[in-house]
């Protein structure tokens, strides 16, 4: 699958899958650009455990662990990292002072009626609040955003 994904030599996300080691995910993004694929981003959204009380387990330690592995971008996802929507918040801000590239998020203006895991997404307003102290916590470990 991955050598026929890297044929087609556009760039590709690769999320971790739920029980993989980091070389496992490092040399599936490694055998990916190999086989011609233009770019990867990985995307940490949790590993399984043996806990039910979040969909996963947010693998915070993994982020500023491949930044020493890799040269690979890395987005945290703690929408699906979690599944927990009163969490998620404070999960992005984690991920942001552990030095994730980017942050991938599930919004909905209406979480509730959401088709799919409104358990995991925040409003418009949640979403704006986040934001503002996104950038307060960047600012406050010397990761500036970009303005704009």
């Amino acid at each position: 699958l991955l050598k026929r994904v890297g044929q087609y030599k556009k760039p590709v996300l690769l999320k971790r899958a739920m029980s993989a080691t980091i070389s496992e995910w490092l040399l599936a993004g490694e055998y990916l650009l190999h086989h011609g694929t233009s770019g990867v981003v990985l995307c940490e959204r949790g590993i399984k455990s043996l806990f039910n009380d979040t969909r996963n387990t947010f693998d915070l330690s993994i982020i500023p662990l491949l930044k020493g592995e890799t040269h690979l971008p890395i987005v945290a996802d703690p929408s699906h990292g979690t599944g927990v929507r009163r969490i998620v918040p404070e999960m992005t801000l984690a991920a942001v002072a552990s030095g994730a590239d980017a942050i991938m998020l599930e919004v909905h203006p209406e979480p509730d009626h959401a088709w799919s895991d409104g358990f995991q997404q925040l409003d418009f307003r949640e979403f704006a609040d986040l934001m503002e102290r996104v950038r307060a916590v960047a600012d406050a470990v010397g990761r500036p955003l970009g303005r704009g």
